[in-house]
């Protein structure tokens, strides 16, 4: 393969990359905005439902550095489990403290997307040993096969919640949907936001798919288009249909809280099931990304070029973002109401109350501090984009 295929294709991959890195921010800002996590006006509903491709994208994309990672390096698994390990080291730390800048961790922990990440990482040190179609298909048989629990999830759940191996399941499947772990009477609670099952399998299914990325143009084009239109084809099916793929059918909307109206038709057909993430959920938002691949390899100009700088460095950028995002929510609050309200203080993203009475910011609001956080960010993202690119020493590949 010539040096600038090679180099397309993986710019195509830091494009879309840093494009879910941005739209990330925007739930994150959301978290701390108290504007509900979706909600029946369209604003609402859609501020959350385009951050939907940013988990997917960023665990199949990190499943596919790993591939590439492999075809260099010959300590691919030893990698994986530092790396895994230092992500879940993080998670219960630093973003502990990024996310509710207080150190009340007796009361409060959460396993996030970096958690998830990190254990993920770990499981596939064992699976890279495996030849490359077999962990394809393990990924693929977890995204398509763990809906076959969903019959069974109104009696495991309180049978879960009695059994000694309860913390073991919500960690694998069930999550938050079952209550926080409980570690002793007064021990700190961990609520489990992104249970390991099916990620485990959107990240072996994206280590499978480097090597589709390593065809000749005309081949990767092909297969990522019948990847990605085949499985925005398959979902449009599924859902339509109610056949299978999400506990939740579109067609029975669930009644708005006190009374308000069901959800809009087309709002309960895109609210598919995240946490633990749906076939149909995963159908819906990996599918476009893996179609836009071959169409962005030669996108060029300015917003290419400035989105693609998240992309290259999208720990480094996750590292910033959420504590910035928290000092501008302090920032607001004080503006707004002439105090730093108390709330920001509290457990955030799980383990907080609803926000107090008129704290709630506009949605105008909400763009804008997003905004300032992409563009703020930026110019630190540069600089170390530019250090990555220059550097090889072993910690530069952590961050």
């Amino acid at each position: 393969m010539s040096t600038s295929a090679s180099t397309s294709r993986i710019a195509a991959i830091d494009l879309i990359r840093g494009a879910v890195m941005i739209l990330m921010a925007i739930d994150h800002v959301r978290v701390f905005s108290g504007v509900p996590a979706g909600g029946p006006s369209a604003g609402i509903f859609f501020t959350r439902w385009v951050t939907h491709f940013c988990a997917p994208a960023f665990v199949f994309l990190a499943g596919t550095s790993a591939f590439f990672y492999g075809r260099k390096h010959e300590d691919l698994s030893r990698f994986l489990v530092t790396r895994g390990a230092w992500l879940v080291l993080l998670e219960l730390t630093f973003f502990r403290v990024a996310w509710t800048f207080n150190f009340d961790f007796m009361q409060y922990e959460m396993a996030g997307v970096i958690w998830c990440i990190g254990w993920c990482m770990i499981l596939m040190a064992g699976l890279v040993k495996l030849p490359l179609h077999v962990v394809g298909v393990i990924g693929v048989v977890i995204i398509a096969g763990h809906n076959l629990m969903d019959p069974y999830m109104r009696e495991i759940i309180p049978a879960l919640n009695e059994s000694s191996f309860s913390g073991l399941g919500k960690i694998l499947y069930v999550g938050f949907f079952a209550g926080p772990i409980q570690f002793g009477e007064s021990g700190p609670s961990l609520i489990v936001l992104y249970s390991i099952i099916p990620w485990l399998g959107v990240m072996a299914a994206g280590y499978a798919f480097g090597k589709i990325l390593t065809l000749d143009a005309t081949q990767r084009k092909r297969m990522c288009l019948a990847i990605g239109l085949g499985a925005m084809a398959l979902f449009f099916v599924l859902r339509g249909f109610n056949l299978y793929g999400d506990p939740r059918p579109w067609s029975v909307a669930p009644q708005g809280q006190n009374g308000a109206p069901q959800m809009p038709a087309l709002f309960a057909f895109l609210n598919t099931s995240k946490y633990p993430a749906s076939l149909l959920f995963l159908l819906m938002t990996l599918g476009p990304c893996i179609a836009l691949i071959p169409l962005l390899e030669n996108a060029r100009g300015a917003v290419a070029s400035w989105i693609t700088v998240f992309g290259r460095v999208p720990f480094f950028y996750y590292l910033l973002h959420i504590p910035l995002i928290h000092v501008l929510a302090l920032i607001v609050s004080q503006i707004r109401l002439g105090e730093v309200s108390a709330w920001l203080f509290m457990n955030h993203p799980m383990g907080n109350p609803p926000p107090p009475e008129g704290y709630t910011w506009s949605l105008a609001t909400l763009y804008l501090v997003w905004a300032v956080t992409i563009v703020v960010l930026y110019f630190p993202c540069r600089w170390f984009a530019e250090v990555k690119g220059k550097r090889r020493e072993w910690w530069v590949s952590y961050l």
